[in-house]
């Protein structure tokens, strides 16, 4: 009797100690799924916030943007330098590495591949490794106004004015081999102030006109001839509100829009202007609110929209017919819109500041992208 009752004791102490294993296990194998679960969760964020979206740390805004013909992307501040978009990871570059200055106000690309900074202060290069300041300059030819198909031009090397070697409001010609300023057919007069200082990038027109925004006038040269658009030209004075050049793009109609900060958007048919911001009754006189009269920044969209991006107003879009206001409601959060540019894909990136970021339109409404 002693025996068969330590061999049920035996069996009895197997048994629990069985149970007490596979419940373990089974408590384990909850754990482990729901850790897995906790994990899944964790990596499905919004875009906004997910480690798949690529933000731009900058504060003070993006003033230009370049897709490169290599696919970079290059991201040029206000005042904090430039960026480079490359493989999916950012490159920020300043002063430090190179840069003649942190306002980036143009990028391009020339024939060779060179990318071109038109800082604040003076001009820089990337070559494909690093960033440097670009200091030859030709002066010994400065009236030899020419223009040739793959030419850049940048403002002057000054913030403001002009410095003692260029001593005239003008521009930079590069066409490939050298740097030469080349003065405009002006006459500055007392008072002026910056009136021919260079506000936008160039614009090549369709008719092979290249024009120049200055903050007091637009001027346009053809290769033999300048056309000069200017306070006097448009009969404008202080007293009818003047010219603040911000922002100048050529339509495939050829028509050039002149955005303004203050006077809204005029449109130049290439025989007459027209105020467009007056014409769609688009001043605060009429909208009560957002209004058509601070214009930083123009683009053209695939479909021949133009779009205005504006400082306090949004962005307005206009269709040929209509013109409609997209703003903080419509997923736009930048409240100075500082550029407009069409990528490589024919989508339009809004470049802004107050706060930072770079928008697109997805058909109904904005949404930010870097």
């Amino acid at each position: 009797m002693r025996v068969k009752s330590n061999r049920q004791y035996i069996f009895i102490l197997c048994c629990t100690f069985l149970i007490v294993v596979t419940i373990s296990c089974n408590n384990q194998s909850r754990s482990n799924k729901g850790n897995q679960i906790v994990q899944a969760k964790s990596n499905t964020q919004p875009i906004e916030s997910g480690i798949n979206a690529i933000r731009l740390k900058y504060t003070t805004g993006v003033r230009s943007i370049l897709e490169d013909s290599k696919g970079n992307i290059w991201f040029g501040s206000y005042n904090e330098g430039v960026c480079l978009l490359h493989n999916g990871k950012l490159q920020y570059f300043t002063t430090k590495n190179g840069l003649s200055d942190n306002q980036v106000r143009n990028i391009y690309e020339d024939k060779n591949g060179i990318i071109w900074f038109e800082c604040g202060r003076g001009l820089s290069i990337y070559s494909g490794k690093e960033i440097t300041t670009y200091k030859h300059r030709n002066y010994n030819t400065k009236n030899e106004w020419k223009l040739n198909e793959s030419d850049l031009w940048f403002k002057g090397d000054e913030i403001e004015g002009y410095n003692k070697l260029e001593n005239y409001p003008g521009v930079y010609q590069y066409e490939g081999q050298k740097l030469s300023y080349r003065p405009f057919p002006v006459t500055p007069k007392p008072g002026d102030g910056f009136k021919y200082y260079i506000s936008t990038p160039f614009v090549k027109g369709k008719n092979g006109t290249v024009w120049f925004g200055a903050y007091g006038a637009v001027i346009g040269y053809n290769g033999s001839n300048f056309k000069i658009l200017d306070n006097e030209y448009l009969g404008l004075n202080s007293e009818t509100s003047s010219l603040h050049v911000r922002s100048i793009i050529e339509d495939r109609k050829g028509n050039l829009w002149i955005g303004n900060n203050g006077m809204g958007v005029l449109k130049y048919d290439g025989k007459k202007v027209v105020n467009f911001t007056v014409q769609q009754k688009l001043t605060k006189e009429y909208t009560k609110g957002n209004s058509l009269e601070k214009v930083f920044s123009i683009g053209e969209d695939a479909k021949g929209n133009i779009w205005f991006g504006t400082v306090g107003s949004g962005v307005w879009r206009y269709d040929g017919n209509s013109v409609k206001n997209f703003t903080n409601e419509d997923g736009l959060k930048s409240k100075h819109i500082w550029t407009i540019y069409k990528s490589k894909q024919g989508e339009l990136w809004f470049g802004g500041a107050n706060p930072s970021g770079i928008y697109k339109f997805n058909g109904k409404s904005f949404e930010k992208k870097y």
